[in-house]
């Protein structure tokens, strides 16, 4: 997930706002459930996003027999099932590799060790088998342009896409990327991910916040020949939102046609511009905007329909001066309102009592207070937390306290 700004500072006084418009509700995509003693009954997500790359939540490391990776993978299901949610957002194209037998792109090195080497089993398959079983959504988490965490080309499978077709590659900043600019790479991505569709029955295709890779000082994405020959002239900015956008709608089209039960949903990162920026944006400080340093015009995304939701990480606590939780909720269900597309919002479970933190993420009552706010934003149909880990350790009692309060009763997945 994205990095965010320093939470260091104190947190300030809760301010209640309300947005008072009513959110149209996505069909497929609502879950009911109660919310906390006296509030009534309303939709919503309970996610639970488990990431493999650097096998962060899932498998705990590569090359395990495959009965102690499917093993895993149930215990997974069953921590969100225990901690009553209903919905995972599991990683299974974390670096253009595949959690299942993909005719596009090989098996994932965080499964065997070695790309390319069978794990003796269909992760993904049983994944959704194994979460319909116990009344979970299962959403396919996919990051669409990373190829490596390394910077070696001969590092890759033999057959891999980008050592097949080395002009697709940019390397920058240490790592290996796709070029978005090429309208092959996109028509390579979009592929790439459908063919989970294609495959298996899935309630989501998931996006998270990594488009344009992160800006990195004195480092720079050197993509000038695809530049010089589609530009069209636009400014290199305005080009690469492009980019974006035309991945995204054509992701949307395709999967319209492919599987139209299907959801397709982005979690960027939580700040689109500043006001300051854009007068259109959010009253936040933020150090990185997603339309300008990402190149991901998400705002543009709901406006035109081509998602069905958005789950803005806010990754910060109520009365942070950069970023503060509040004033971003307000924004993001201002935009939402009225559109059809569905708001969750990302939650830093892996913040709680992390002492690197900040005093405010000591409170073990901090992402209760999160939701005690969400719960008068009509707009906000639910949360997803990052990470499993986080959720399993449950640092200071901050998730199942949470739990306690919001998730007192199962809430149906369909």
């Amino acid at each position: 997930m994205a990095p965010q700004p320093s939470s260091s500072t104190s947190a300030g006084p809760t301010r209640r706002r309300i947005v008072a418009a009513g959110a149209a509700a996505t069909a497929g995509l609502l879950l009911t459930a109660a919310g906390p003693a006296g509030r009534a009954a309303r939709p919503q997500m309970r996610g639970l996003w488990a990431a493999s790359v650097a096998n962060t939540d899932w498998p705990s490391k590569p090359g395990l027999p495959a009965e102690q990776q499917r093993q895993e993978l149930t215990d997974l299901l069953d921590l969100a099932v225990r901690n009553r949610l209903n919905a995972v957002f599991l990683q299974v194209r974390p670096a253009a590799d595949a959690f299942w037998p993909s005719q596009y792109e090989p098996w994932s090195t965080y499964l065997t060790g070695t790309q390319g080497r069978y794990p003796g089993w269909d992760p993904l398959g049983t994944a959704v088998t194994e979460a319909h079983r116990r009344g979970l959504q299962l959403h396919a988490w996919c990051n669409p342009y990373r190829i490596s965490t390394g910077d070696r080309l001969d590092a890759l499978a033999p057959a891999h896409p980008a050592r097949v077709n080395p002009d697709w590659v940019v390397s920058h900043a240490g790592k290996l990327y796709y070029n978005p600019g090429l309208p092959e790479v996109r028509d390579h991505v979009v592929s790439s991910v459908l063919d989970a569709v294609r495959r298996y029955p899935l309630d989501g295709l998931h996006f998270d916040d990594y488009f344009y890779p992160y800006p990195v000082k004195g480092r720079r994405f050197d993509d000038d020949a695809a530049f010089d020959e589609y530009g069209d002239g636009l400014d290199r900015a305005a080009w690469r939102r492009r980019n974006t956008d035309l991945l995204v709608s054509g992701i949307h089209d395709r999967l319209r046609t492919l599987r139209p039960g299907t959801a397709f949903g982005v979690s960027p990162f939580g700040v689109w511009r500043n006001r300051a920026t854009d007068p259109a944006g959010s009253e936040t400080k933020a150090g990185v905007q997603s339309y300008d340093d990402l190149y991901a015009d998400t705002r543009r995304w709901i406006r035109k329909g081509w998602i069905d939701y958005i789950a803005p990480q806010l990754y910060w606590y109520i009365g942070f001066a950069a970023a503060d939780y509040e004033v971003l909720v307000d924004w993001w269900a201002r935009q939402v309102d009225g559109t059809g597309v569905a708001l969750y919002i990302g939650e830093a479970v892996y913040r709680a009592g992390d002492p690197a933190q900040g005093a405010a993420w000591q409170d073990p009552a901090e992402l209760s207070r999160h939701f005690a706010l969400c719960a008068d934003v009509p707009q906000v149909r639910g949360h997803i937390h990052y990470n499993a880990k986080a959720v399993r350790r449950d640092r200071i009692g901050a998730f199942s306290r949470l739990a306690q309060e919001y998730y007192r009763q199962s809430a149906p997945a369909r």
